[in-house]
């Protein structure tokens, strides 16, 4: 009787983890561009485009940012990277990674829209798609499921980062340093002159 009665409660709550489970995560879709959307049953090409389209507006504000070039390829590989609109305050130039692809709601089993967002992939983890904030949201492309976290919108960058300030081992040195009380602002925890700022 206490062994079936033990079992019960194990199955319920297992059955509790799982509810908890399911209500921190959003079904979300995952894509690398319109073609790739617009194949996807439930998307038409106009939501598809609409929803790249300001993903790539947010790109703009939301991307790492970079004083160099080389700074820039070194967290995202040789040619993935582009002139960013902004200049710094001293009227030099700022770099950014390219949109590798974008997250945006899907609208067959969410109850509210997830605003689109622009999606990146590092050179030292270049299968798994990142956030502009680092975050990593998998290398699945369709239809999936992500933290409920991952969805909200990227913070704007207003700070250049040195090299080593994106990627799996930049998220991997950030966790370290939280955990010992050490947190600094995104990319900051390399000794390479900290941060610049720039004008938009």
């Amino acid at each position: 009787m206490k062994r079936t009665r033990t079992l019960k409660l194990s199955i319920m709550s297992a059955s509790a983890l799982t509810l908890l489970a399911c209500d921190n995560s959003q079904e979300v879709g995952v894509f690398e561009n319109v073609e790739q959307c617009s194949a996807n049953s439930g998307f038409s090409k106009e939501d598809c485009e609409a929803n790249e389209k300001f993903a790539r507006r947010e790109h703009i504000r939301a991307s790492p940012k970079y004083t160099t070039v080389s700074d820039c390829e070194l967290d995202f590989g040789s040619g993935r990277c582009e002139i960013a609109p902004q200049r710094t305050t001293s009227g030099g130039s700022v770099f950014m990674p390219m949109m590798m692809g974008y997250m945006m709601g899907n609208m067959l089993g969410s109850r509210g829209r997830t605003a689109a967002q622009p999606l990146y992939r590092s050179r030292d983890d270049s299968k798994t798609f990142r956030t502009g904030d680092n975050q990593k949201v998998g290398g699945k492309t369709g239809i999936t499921r992500v933290a409920r976290k991952l969805t909200r919108a990227p913070t704007t960058k207003t700070r250049t980062i040195r090299r080593g300030g994106f990627g799996s081992a930049a998220q991997a040195s950030m966790a370290r340093f939280k955990r010992m009380g050490r947190f600094r602002r995104f990319g900051g925890f390399r000794s390479f002159g900290g941060f610049r700022s720039f004008g938009g």
